[in-house]
């Protein structure tokens, strides 16, 4: 494996650093380095800054009005976003839909919609889990019955990010009951301002609303909203989480907080905890190596195979890890604080609580619990491991 980048490589990664440095939205960047929260207009901004670049189809053939660039330069591209802090490419119109409706769709739906998606001017969200069907995808309830020239679709969706931001949400639904769970399932795209969809929020433990519940009555679909066959949604369903894994492992994110992390420690820091953040750095690197086997591999036209599982389990892993180190490294300012407006536990100014990283140590810890469960559970990437690598 040469780990080495070419010329031309090296050029265009000092590209991405000179459009990070010119046309990286300002307001954007202070909220990111200060750890505010992002609003909705925020991230609307973030995106249409790569579209107008011509970026916002990194990972798209230019057929489809994408960069068509190599693998490693998406590579580059994603790391040099990770290292400046940027906000994540939200993944649901060009990781996850674009590359779906573009692969399987019909030419009036490629027209209808890819243009949006890289504008940004429609916010997608994933209608996939349901209550009881989450790992076990294909045991899904939700029902699309055709009448005439429409579904009439009826069920509900759970753990849908953003729902509440949303303009439209792809869906895998049951157009047909069969033995084959993995059968009859088809791939459906819906506006969200259709009557009977009801978004309802859920608060996760760290007090944030992220999440949602999404509630279909009788909702009419245009049958022209199918994408591609009609029981053919779980073919598409596994084609896009092989594009929602990519780039799972946040390793550049992760370097971006470690360094800034031992910036505000400086000196001020027991033995203890730098031994854990000089192990947690070692397993990082090796993680590094892992990811740029698998980019070796994609650039030779080879399938990395099960090394995207194991990206998958040992990235996640040291995300969560990282938020540890974060929370002993904050030591008691992690403990509740009693603001002017009540409560307040991660959102008061950082000059009255200490350090600025603790300010949502608490909460960032509490949120990345899940990430051993997205993007295929942590469990299941294990079995897919042993079958592939140990043949069990």
């Amino acid at each position: 494996m040469d780990i080495n980048f070419t010329e031309s490589e090296n050029n265009f990664r000092n590209e991405v650093k000179d459009f990070l440095k010119n046309d990286y939205p300002k307001h954007v960047q202070e909220k990111q380095n200060k750890g505010i929260q992002l609003d909705k207009q925020d991230l609307i901004d973030w995106h249409k800054s790569l579209h107008k670049r011509g970026w916002a189809g990194y990972n798209w053939p230019k057929e489809y009005g994408g960069t068509g660039w190599s693998h490693t330069e998406i590579y580059i591209f994603q790391e040099e976003l990770g290292l400046a802090n940027c906000p994540t490419i939200l993944p649901f119109g060009v990781n996850m839909v674009g590359p779906v409706i573009y692969t399987f769709g019909n030419d009036e739906q490629k027209k209808r919609f890819l243009p949006d998606i890289l504008e940004f001017n429609t916010w997608w969200c994933q209608g996939y889990s349901e209550p009881g069907s989450g790992s076990d995808l294909a045991s899904l309830k939700t029902k699309a019955v055709k009448t005439g020239d429409k579904y009439i679709v009826n069920g509900s969706k759970t753990w849908t990010t953003l729902a509440q931001n949303a303009d439209w949400i792809f869906c895998l639904v049951r157009t047909e009951t069969t033995n084959k769970k993995q059968e009859g399932i088809s791939f459906l795209l819906i506006d969200m301002k259709t009557p009977g969809i009801e978004v309802k929020p859920i608060i996760t433990i760290d007090g944030d609303h992220e999440v949602n519940s999404v509630f279909f009555t009788d909702v009419e679909v245009p049958v022209e909203n199918l994408i591609g066959e009609e029981g053919k949604g779980w073919t598409y369903a596994k084609f896009l989480l092989a594009h929602e894994r990519f780039g799972i492992t946040g390793i550049p994110a992760q370097k971006y907080s470690l360094e800034k992390l031992k910036e505000r420690l400086g000196s001020n820091i027991d033995e203890d905890l730098k031994q854990k953040m000089a192990d947690y750095e070692i397993e990082l690197n090796a993680l590094h190596f892992t990811e740029l086997r698998s980019l070796a591999a994609l650039a030779n036209g080879q399938h990395p195979g099960a090394e995207s599982s194991i990206l998958k389990i040992k990235g996640t892993e040291l995300q969560q890890r990282l938020t540890e180190i974060f929370i002993e490294a904050a030591g008691q300012y992690i403990l509740p604080y009693e603001g002017p407006d009540g409560f307040n536990s991660n959102k008061v100014p950082s000059s009255e609580i200490g350090s600025d990283f603790s300010v949502n140590s608490v909460s960032k810890y509490l949120n990345f619990r899940k990430t051993s469960i997205y993007g295929g559970s942590n469990e299941i990437q294990k079995n897919i491991i042993a079958k592939a690598i140990l043949g069990v």
